[in-house]
This record gives structure tokens, sequence and C-alpha cells, in this order.
């Protein structure tokens, strides 16, 4: 059986996956674009994605509009699938990202690390001046239910605009996660309960908005049986980080790949980032170096809001910049919580088979289940 597909206002993926936004050059166009051509939604990453212009410690803001323009551009070159861009309220250029993203016509814009209260303003200004009706879909990402209710009410009173969609990001997820340290491991907060939750609270909304509001599941979705999990929990569709890095696609540098396949259970961590939340991240000498409180900061990018230079122990932007390079001794990978499954290194082509292989065998099961049951009634 065929994944079902997935629509988020107008646009349809013929996948019920996204491919996690990851920032600072994770996720750039050649991945974004592979996963668009196999039927997923692409995801390009803001956050730091000038990190390769010339001028970026000198015009961080110029530097970041144009490689997300470049990058864009470069994907829709690459594949006429489903391309959105991921990025965070926390970054200090957030409208700006926002306003190329809509001016090169991303499909969607995918939001967290915050509450995005201010996205359909910025769209709803942008249709206005340039009188035209863009399409972009604006989704948020949220981690529980209330947050998604006041994304819902304020969005209608203030702009008129209800969400076309809301990703709901579990504490199983990698980088920045939306929870306070000891809320991670509650079972209050699992992103099998999160889910229905969410489903729930956005179903009183549909009938002001006249259409269906998806939901996405994400944080910890590794396999073809999580997806069918989802899907039958009621779900839309799923997204998915960790497992698209270990692609040859991904625009990180091989030894990053490489952590994720050779990390362990064990090597698994959850760190305080500068940026005021904590994040799950693949252990290194780096973050062993910032737990012994060694200092390495010299703020020049100026990216998040949040972070404070004279009180951060190294600059986030520049550990994640070095990681991404393939330099794991003068930064780190954040990883998803089931980063220790990887194996090997695939083709994204090959990872989208497998999702689906693994999806019909969970749908075969059910089946045999069902015809056992009945078997049973019968006998």
């Amino acid at each position: 059986m065929s994944f079902p597909s997935l629509t988020i206002g107008n646009i349809v993926a013929k996948m019920p996956i996204i491919q996690g936004g990851m920032g600072v050059g994770i996720s750039l166009h050649r991945l974004a674009a592979a996963v668009a051509a196999e039927g997923g939604i692409g995801v390009i990453a803001g956050a730091m994605i000038g990190m390769r212009e010339s001028d970026v410690a000198q015009d961080p803001i110029g530097a970041n509009q144009r490689a997300l323009t470049s990058e864009i551009r470069k994907a829709r070159e690459l594949t006429d699938g489903v391309i959105g861009v991921n990025i965070m309220v926390a970054l200090t250029d957030f409208a700006s990202l926002v306003r190329t993203a809509i001016s090169e016509r991303a499909d969607v814009i995918f939001s967290g690390a915050g509450l995005p209260m201010e996205l359909p303003k910025i769209w709803r200004e942008m249709c206005d001046e340039r009188k035209e009706d863009f399409r972009t879909c604006l989704v948020p990402i949220v981690s529980s239910a209330r947050a998604a209710t006041i994304i819902c009410k304020k969005w209608l009173t203030r702009s008129g605009y209800m969400p076309d969609a809301f990703v709901v990001e579990g504490p199983k997820a990698g980088g920045h996660l939306g929870y306070k340290a000891d809320e991670i491991d509650s079972p209050d907060n699992a992103l099998e309960k999160i889910v229905p939750e969410v489903i729930d609270a956005v179903k009183a909304f549909e009938d002001r908005a006249g259409r269906l509001i998806p939901v996405i599941a994400a944080g910890g979705v590794y396999s073809g049986e999580d997806i069918h999990s989802f899907l039958k929990m009621g779900a839309a569709g799923v997204q998915m980080g960790t497992r698209f890095v270990a692609t040859e696609e991904c625009d990180a540098d091989i030894r990053f790949k490489q952590a994720y396949v050779a990390a362990q259970k064990d090597d698994i961590a959850i760190i305080k980032s500068p940026v005021g939340m904590p994040g799950r991240a693949i252990k290194g000498r780096f973050i062993e170096a910032m737990e012994e409180g060694k200092k390495n900061f010299n703020c020049i990018f100026h990216c998040i809001n949040t972070c404070n230079p004279e009180k951060s122990p190294y600059c986030i932007a520049a550990a994640l910049l070095n990681a991404m390079k393939g330099n794991l001794e003068r930064g780190f990978a954040f990883s998803g919580a089931n980063v220790f499954r990887v194996d090997s290194i695939t083709t994204v082509r090959e990872l989208m088979s497998s999702l689906q292989r693994e999806f019909d065998a969970a749908m075969d099961q059910v089946g045999l289940n069902f015809d056992s049951a009945m078997a049973r009634l019968k006998a």
C-alpha cells in the first residue's frame, strides 16, 4: 500500500513525510531537493544559512538573506517537489528571513523555538506591499495543545489567519527542545500523548478556518512502523530529522554523518544551550570542555535573541558551524534520541523506500491481527 498523501493548505505532498529543518548548514538545497523529489517535503533551515558568505561577520542579516534566496532557487532547479523553509522565532533576523522565504515563494514556512505570533502579520504585509496573494503556507511548531490553542486564538484575532497545519514536536527530538530540562522525561510530554491532545485542540478551530488543520508528529519518529502508528493516531504526517542526516545528500560534512553512525545510546546528552533551551546532542570533547567550565566565546554573529554573550560559555553558531564542517573537536552535533539506531549512510531514495516497506509491513500486520481476531470470534 502506498503512503497516503499529505495536504497542507494549497500544497500536496505524495508522501506524508517532512524532512526536519536542521540549522547551520545541515539541511540546505541538496537534502531538501532530494526529499522533495521523492515525494516528501524537503526543508531548508534558515538558521545561520549565510555562514559561507564572505561578509557574514560584517553583515549577517544580508548574508543570510542572500544565502536563503540562493538555496531556495537551487532547490527549485533540482525538483518541482514541495520545498519548505524552517525559520526559528528566536533568530534576530526572523522577520527578514520570513520575508525572503515568502518572496521566493517557498511552499511552506515551519517556525518554532518560540511562538511565531508575527508570522501571519509579515505574510499579510508582504501580500499588501506586492499586491499579490502569496501562497506560502504557515506552519507553527509547538510542543503542547496549549501552545497550539494560543497561536490559533492570537492569529485569528490579530490577522484573521488560521495556521495551515501544526508540527507537534516531542521531547525525543534533536536540537533545541521546547521543554524544561526536568520535563523531557515526563510521560505527560510523550509524543504519543501530546499528538492526540493537539488534534483535539485544533478541531475547535477547523470550523472557523473552513478547512482541516493537519497535525504532524515530530521528535523521535524513526521507522515506517512509527509513521503507521502516528497516522493511525490521527496525525496527517510526520517530521523526521535524524534519519536524513545519514544520507549522501545531506549537506553536512561526511565526518558529521559518521558521528551519527558511530553514536551509541550512552553518547547522547541533554545540554544547556546559550539559546536558553535544553538541547539533545552527541557527546564529544567540546561538550566535555564546556561542562568543565572552559569558556570559548567570541560573539560575531548575534544570531539569537535569547543568547547573552556575557554569560554564555560558547557561541552556539560557531560550535554548530564547526561541527557541520566536520571539526567536531570545536563543536558538536545535535541529534534525536534515536540516533544510536543509525548504522549506515544511505541515499534519500533508499531511506524513503525502506520507510515505505516498513509502513507496508505494519499495515500487513494489522490485517493479520484483524483476520486472527475474526477467526477467534467465529470459532
